[in-house]
């Protein structure tokens, strides 16, 4: 199991926030779990998202050509582009 990190800013942290379900949903759908968000500490609109990851060409596969329904989801949630990836070493 690889525990990654993915990071992105929001059009507004509260909105993104509204969404913890539906986003750990989604991600699960891609083999993640332990889903849990993180926002900055200092109240800027950058946010992090932690998970367990068995298969992580699953995931790189979901970020580098997501599925039209992952492109929605993340478009009303206000995600901005890029998402960065990080994994545990």
């Amino acid at each position: 199991m690889t525990h990654v990190v993915l990071t992105h800013a929001v059009e507004d942290v509260e909105r993104w926030l509204s969404f913890k379900d539906e986003r750990a949903t989604s991600i699960g759908a891609m083999g993640a779990t332990n889903v849990v968000d993180h926002v900055a500490a200092d109240g800027t609109r950058n946010v992090a998202i932690s998970m367990d990851v068995a298969d992580m060409a699953a995931i790189q596969t979901g970020l580098a050509s997501p599925a039209p329904e992952l492109t929605e989801t993340m478009q009303r949630h206000g995600v901005l582009q890029p998402v960065i990836a990080l994994i545990e070493k």
